[in-house]
């Protein structure tokens, strides 16, 4: 087994990156946009981004990757959507998981409608039952602020009308997020038919598809594998697109790069992540605990299968950049050190060197 494993910091220096569709308490106006934020007892507020806005974020720059990334499409019923969920054919389906479970009530609609009809199609319901599933490879956590700070609630008009102005308000925040991604690199191309929720990847209509695609069979896992050239090309890009995403909510009235300033990066033995715990505030600015670092490289020595990747964005805490020159000379001979685009392109290189880590 072997797994992407990141980290990953984004500074946002005055945003509201995603908001939380509720109203600001004891507000002046009536239309208000509030973020979301956590509350620990005792302390402050933790401005946070969902895992699914920042899945949501990265489909999107993947859509616009020129290199030609391969988009499922999405039917919207009235109260669901879905994918496609052919992963055979659509590389999100694959890498990002899915969960096709049409809805009863619009069935007849559904076959009227020419958009669903051009999907393909699902299996017969005595045979594979009436959803698909499949769990992603790549898992996502919630990107949360480091430290407690004070929202801040803006007050402003519309005001290019005729007549009074039309006041609303809306919080921001000054805030470090931090976030975890991790790829399970050996289930990235393999789709398993097992009748159980996450792993019914495929029906008997795509197992059509995949012996006619010419993909392998493993019987014992009930599941069917894409040619390790075609899997290690969809990792790659996915990789590569990580340090390049854009998103976000209020972009016209903030604008913050949602790109990460610092990423530390390895391939690993095993899914857990050792890098959780090595950024905090001291002062009001991002503190990067080096001698947590030199700790955790050591005692997690075994779980590397590649260098440690550290990207840090030129300019960004320059202070704390250079906490890294101070790393004892076992830990430094065992990292690769760039700018955040420069790190994943490398580990790109090495998933194409070394692509036995996909099993």
């Amino acid at each position: 087994m072997a797994y992407l494993t990141v980290l990953l910091i984004i500074d946002a220096p005055a945003s509201a990156l995603n908001n939380s569709g509720e109203e600001i308490p004891n507000a002046r106006t009536q239309n208000t946009t509030a973020v979301k934020f956590i509350q620990k007892r005792g302390s402050g507020s933790y401005p946070y981004v969902s895992a699914q806005a920042y899945r949501r974020w990265l489909r999107r720059s993947l859509e616009q990757d020129p290199q030609g990334w391969v988009m499922s499409p999405i039917y919207r019923e009235e109260k669901v959507a879905y994918t496609d969920a052919n992963p055979i054919h659509y590389w999100d389906d694959d890498l990002l998981g899915y969960m096709r479970a049409p809805g009863s009530k619009a069935k007849k609609a559904r076959g009227e409608d020419e958009a669903f009809k051009s999907m393909t199609p699902m299996g017969e319901e005595k045979d594979d039952g009436n959803a698909l599933t499949r769990m992603s490879p790549l898992r996502v956590s919630t990107f949360v602020a480091v430290a407690p700070v004070i929202l801040t609630a803006d007050f402003g008009v519309m005001a290019r009308q005729e007549g009074d102005p039309a006041p609303f308000e809306h919080q921001f925040y000054r805030a470090t997020l931090q976030g975890l991604l991790s790829l399970d690199l050996a289930n990235a191309g393999v789709f398993t038919y097992s009748r159980r929720t996450g792993y019914q990847n495929i029906d008997s209509v795509r197992r059509k598809l995949a012996e006619e695609a010419g993909l392998e069979h493993i019987p014992q896992e009930r599941a069917y594998r894409l040619p390790l050239a075609e899997r290690v090309r969809r990792v790659r890009r996915l990789i590569e697109a990580i340090p390049l995403v854009q998103g976000g909510a209020k972009q016209t009235l903030h604008y913050t790069d949602v790109s990460p300033v610092v990423a530390i990066a390895a391939i690993t033995r095993y899914g857990n992540h050792p890098f959780n715990y090595l950024f905090g505030e001291k002062d009001g600015a991002a503190f990067f605990n080096h001698e947590a670092f030199e700790k955790t490289v050591r005692s997690s020595r075994d779980q590397f299968l590649s260098p440690i990747c550290i990207g840090w964005r030129p300019g960004y805490a320059p202070e704390q950049e250079a906490k890294l020159d101070q790393l004892a000379e076992d830990v430094n001979g065992l990292l690769y050190r760039g700018t955040p685009i420069e790190v994943f392109g490398a580990l790109s290189e090495a998933i194409a060197e070394n692509s036995g880590w996909l099993g």
